[in-house]
């Protein structure tokens, strides 16, 4: 009677993700290191998206995103929490940022998400991520649901669910920087070009979420910054920090430069 039930909630589950039609393909970049030393001397910026609102809900019209504008209801009803504690919209914004950056199409980013759930999201550089929060949400059920995106006419993987804990996945010796309006106030491009070693990979975690210090409060954390003494949006921070590796490590944006 069990195994039935289960294959039953696995059969409905597989027709609610037939519903899910997200967008999301590639664009060119880089050529990115394939063979695993080519990896480990890999200089980039590695930044981790720390405690991500990705939680799904089944619907009638299919599996979705928990968010506070669609779930309000569920939010403070059912689930008893606060409509700030479902900001998926900030992930969204982040990833926008993160991958539309130069830096980005230069071949020196990676970008992680580590869920509120400690699920964690590797996410590939090449990814044109959807430019509409609908689009997205269906992308990130779908992910969440199917733990693997494949982008279409490409042979790898856009994004996938990885077994955590995320420090796995790290360089060694690398630095490990938490952001958190709490930290110690600093100027970002000085920051980075004078006190963050030249060609090693730099990890800097920032929290996506709309309250809260997750970037300060992640346990791999060796230093807390802050970028400015006013509260910023994730997205802002993104900006801001792949802006700073851009000149630190001579990434040129037109042919002027």
């Amino acid at each position: 009677m069990e195994a039935t039930k289960r294959k039953k909630c696995e059969e409905d589950v597989k027709e609610e993700v037939k519903k899910v039609k997200p967008e999301a393909g590639v664009f060119p970049i880089c050529k990115l290191p394939q063979s695993k030393d080519e990896k480990a001397l890999w200089k980039r910026l590695i930044v981790v998206l720390e405690a991500a609102p990705l939680e799904t809900i089944k619907k009638k019209k299919g599996i979705e995103l928990l968010n506070s504008d669609d779930h309000k209801g569920i939010i403070t009803g059912k689930l008893g929490k606060t409509l700030e504690d479902y900001r998926p919209d900030i992930v969204h914004q982040s990833m926008l940022a993160l991958l539309d950056s130069p830096l980005n199409k230069a071949g020196l980013l990676q970008i992680y998400i580590r869920t509120q759930q400690n699920v964690v999201i590797e996410v590939n550089p090449q990814l044109r991520i959807p430019r509409t929060f609908k689009r997205f949400s269906g992308l990130i059920a779908q992910l969440l649901t199917k733990y693997k995106i494949r982008g279409e006419h490409c042979p790898e993987f856009l994004l996938k669910v990885i077994k955590a804990p995320i420090e796995n996945y790290f360089p060694i010796g690398c630095p490990k920087i938490g952001t958190s309006v709490e930290g110690k106030l600093i100027d970002v491009d000085e920051y980075v070009k004078t006190s963050l070693p030249d060609n090693v990979p730099v990890v800097i975690a920032i929290g996506s979420v709309s309250k809260g210090h997750p970037g300060k409060e992640a346990p791999y954390v060796e230093d807390v910054v802050s970028v400015s003494k006013f509260p910023l949006s994730a997205a802002c921070c993104c900006f801001k920090f792949a802006h700073a590796f851009e000149h630190k490590w001579g990434v040129k944006q037109n042919e002027l430069e």
